[in-house]
């Protein structure tokens, strides 16, 4: 969760020249603001999220703090947005719609495979105790991991590796997301989840879905929830 006067801090030094405008030509904070509230009722309230935690998570987190310089009049567009390395930042509703599905709880640990730009690493860090985070690329790593920083998170660990591996050495999770697709649901990461815990994840190599994976004390039970385009889980 945003350390308190961490965020203020950040916009005022993004903030600078006449008449409001951030460096770099983007739009004023107050915009921002406004532009993000907008996104939350037009694009995700709209679209059937509900959960009060997540609407409030994606009302809080800046994310045009989280896209490349020259993106930033786009940030709340209803798109996702390349950030380099072939990888891209989620569509907001979709960061969304996979947040609410998770059901999560104030206490629980969670997975998150692809930090990526680190927003939806962010929108996961306001609502539950503490996020593992696993990048395979370095760069993106660092740079997810410096935003986050300076933006006051204190409750997000990170790993470059392979995600498809998960975290051995801190399983098991009570909710694993996976903001990639790999072909299959990888065997190690439904190993990692606790019982009760519940994992979604983009599947498929050509057509995707959005599978909700549930591990009971039986076993895992698995449901399409949603069509969905992510990159591949390399």
């Amino acid at each position: 969760m945003f350390r308190p006067g961490a965020l203020k801090r950040l916009l005022r030094r993004k903030a600078g020249g006449a008449g409001g405008k951030k460096a770099g030509g983007g739009i004023a904070a107050p915009d921002d603001d406004k532009l993000r509230l907008r996104m939350v009722e037009s694009q995700i309230a709209a679209r059937g999220v509900r959960d009060p935690r997540v609407l409030a998570a994606m009302r809080k987190v800046p994310r045009h703090l989280f896209v490349p310089p020259g993106q930033e009049s786009r940030a709340y567009d209803d798109e996702p947005l390349p950030i380099g390395a072939g990888q891209t930042i989620s569509q907001p509703y979709i960061v969304a719609f996979m947040t609410e599905v998770l059901d999560l709880r104030a206490e629980d640990r969670v997975l998150e495979v692809g930090t990526g730009s680190g927003y939806q690493t962010a929108v996961l860090a306001e609502i539950v105790r503490k996020v593992f985070s696993v990048e395979v690329i370095e760069e993106l790593s660092r740079r997810a991991s410096r935003t986050l920083e300076r933006l006051g998170y204190r409750n997000i660990v990170f790993r470059t590796g392979d995600g498809a591996r998960g975290w051995i050495e801190e399983a098991p999770f009570d909710a694993i997301l996976v903001a990639a697709a790999p072909a299959a649901v990888p065997p190690a990461l439904r190993d990692q989840l606790a019982v009760g815990g519940r994992m979604i994840i983009p599947v498929g190599s050509g057509a995707q879905e959005l599978v909700l994976v549930r591990r009971t004390e039986r076993g895992t039970e698995e449901a399409c929830v949603l069509s969905v385009r992510f990159v591949p889980l390399i």
